[in-house]
């Protein structure tokens, strides 16, 4: 009977907290855009307008300066995944520069939805200001 009971307490012992699941953090990587925000570039805006409207961007290329992208990835974590929170991975904004300094073209418009999702409910509204 005690190597049952001592069996049962090494092997619960040993398991961790895996037997109750491990909290897992929401894990929001880049620059959240809406589209309320996208609509705000125009062509021919200068890198600091853009940068007013959008903040710095996520990325920009060392060999390619004028080209600046806003890549925006969200991984659930266990209370998002509670609330059936999507994840979210393909959101990708590209706008590239001219020589002037200026916004030449703008690039993946569509993939950046209307709210963002994920996001506490305090950043919303600063998102989703027109």
């Amino acid at each position: 009977m005690q190597k049952i009971l001592l069996t049962v307490v090494v092997t619960a012992v040993l398991s961790g907290c895996s037997l109750l699941g491990v909290y897992k953090i929401d894990v929001p990587q880049g620059t959240p855009l809406t589209q309320a925000q996208v609509n705000q570039i125009k062509l021919g805006m200068t890198q600091q307008q853009v940068r007013y409207y959008l903040g710095s961007p996520s990325l920009t290329d060392t060999l390619s300066p004028n080209r600046w992208d806003y890549i925006y990835h969200y991984t659930p974590g266990t209370d998002a995944r509670k609330l059936d929170i999507p994840a979210v991975t393909e959101q990708k904004l590209s706008l590239q520069f001219n020589s002037a300094g200026l916004l030449d073209s703008i690039q993946g418009q569509t993939s950046i939805p209307e709210k963002q999702i994920g996001l506490p409910a305090s950043k919303n509204p600063l998102l989703n200001q027109p």
